[in-house]
């Protein structure tokens, strides 16, 4: 499933407005390049006539439940795409992954409310082979489960991590000391699986 409105306005060239609500992967913490810089990047090459406007509004610490409650800041943008990446902080905040599905169904339901902007949901990076990837999985599923029942794409950055890794990508080198946030490197790899949202049949010119 993909954004079809969205890439059809990409290969018009008209002005596209996508805004990224999210927390500190999002907003791309401590790092010079985000996911959002490279995707925006990736998106002019792919659509060589577009006039993408990437907007971030991710914030450091967020959690789904926050994003709903700034919700109205994104709608004001008046967008054509959102995307909505939580899930690490909610998972480590004490939520649980029924809770979280609440929120992050609460903002899908007010956005469609809104406007038709169309929405991509997008789950944040792998953690490697620690005690919390289950724990964190069970979040990242419920992403997958919100696609399926509202019929939205998925951007499984974790399992897209995952597989460059199993090609031979060191993990360390994607993320930064806390092993958590990506470094330059992750997020690179963070907006190529976005792309891949954009590409393919659907996205062919």
């Amino acid at each position: 499933m993909k954004p079809i409105k969205t890439i059809g306005k990409l290969k018009s060239g008209a002005e596209t407005t996508i805004v990224a609500l999210g927390d500190s992967l999002t907003q791309g913490w401590m790092v010079r390049k985000g996911y959002i810089d490279f995707l925006e990047e990736m998106l002019r090459e792919r659509f060589p006539e577009s006039r993408p406007r990437l907007i971030n509004c991710g914030i450091p610490g967020d959690t789904a439940e926050g994003g709903l409650y700034r919700l109205r800041n994104v709608l004001d943008f008046n967008p054509d795409c959102v995307f909505v990446q939580f899930s690490l902080n909610d998972a480590f905040c004490g939520y649980s992954a029924a809770q979280f599905k609440q929120y992050i169904q609460r903002i899908i339901h007010e956005i469609r409310d809104d406007c038709d902007a169309e929405i991509v949901l997008i789950t944040s990076g792998y953690v490697g082979n620690s005690p919390e990837t289950h724990f964190v999985g069970e979040f990242y599923r419920q992403l997958e489960i919100l696609g399926e029942e509202n019929g939205l794409p998925v951007a499984r950055v974790h399992d897209y991590w995952k597989k460059r890794i199993d090609e031979g990508v060191e993990f360390q080198t994607l993320v930064q000391g806390d092993l958590v946030h990506p470094t330059v490197a992750g997020y690179r790899l963070m907006a190529e699986a976005v792309m891949q949202l954009f590409e393919g049949k659907d996205g062919d010119s």
